[in-house]
């Protein structure tokens, strides 16, 4: 039995809820079970300087986690000069989520920036932010259409992600922290609305595993995932 007392092809309850920070141009609060995270996404009338002259446009990410999201107070990173090494992976692969479902020439010559705020974590916050920052930069490129900034949508598709893993040797979808941690095998997985895969991160924790396992894991994904996207199309209808 799962600690949670899920079914093993069950997701934590999900919850998607717009436009709630006033001052953005789209923003999104995620919750997958007791893990929160705010998703804001800022327009910027200029690209990255190495994109200036292209007519290309760019998305990018920006992830951290407040100082009492999880059970003890962390440092900010902002106080030690730099993000830590897994700070930058996650808002890399974050970014580069968003990056696979976006036109990038549509934009024109302007930067899209998702900022992904943990409030709470209990597993799964990479995961839960690009499942938010999808509804993020769908409302902000919703926005820049509705004052004819851009003419058409440049999203190509919805993009929503989920962890599997073996836990006590069953493989199941969307570990929580208690799963997480004590999990023989870990691994995320990007998908797009067709079906396509973004990105697969797998890492066994004590014994390796096998094809067929990872097979498992990979049926599980494909399935939460088509339910996330499909709460993503409800929201945003």
């Amino acid at each position: 039995m799962r600690p949670s007392k899920r079914a093993p092809d069950e997701l934590r309850a999900v919850t998607l809820e717009r436009a709630v920070a006033r001052y953005a141009e789209g923003s999104c609060l995620v919750g997958f079970g007791n893990t929160r995270v705010l998703c804001t996404a800022t327009l910027e009338e200029r690209g990255p300087p190495w994109l200036r002259g292209s007519g290309k446009g760019w998305v990018t990410a920006e992830y951290a986690m407040l100082p009492r999201a999880t059970h003890e107070r962390t440092r900010r990173e902002v106080n030690s000069g730099k993000p830590s090494g897994r700070t930058q992976e996650i808002q890399r692969l974050i970014g580069r989520s968003l990056r696979a479902v976006t036109n990038l020439p549509a934009l024109g010559e302007r930067q899209i920036t998702i900022d992904c705020d943990v409030i709470q974590a209990d597993g799964g916050t990479r995961t839960a932010s690009i499942t938010g920052a999808w509804v993020a930069l769908h409302d902000c490129l919703a926005w820049m259409r509705s004052r004819s900034i851009i003419s058409v949508d440049p999203l190509r598709d919805h993009v929503a992600a989920v962890s599997c893993g073996l836990y006590k040797g069953q493989p199941v979808l969307d570990l929580d922290y208690a799963e997480d941690s004590a999990a023989e095998t870990d691994a995320n997985f990007v998908l797009t609305g067709k079906g396509g895969i973004v990105e697969v991160q797998g890492t066994a924790e004590g014994e390796p595993f096998s094809e067929a396992q990872f097979t498992e894991l990979l049926g599980l994904a494909k399935a939460g995932i088509a339910q996330l996207v499909e709460l993503q199309r409800q929201v945003i209808a």
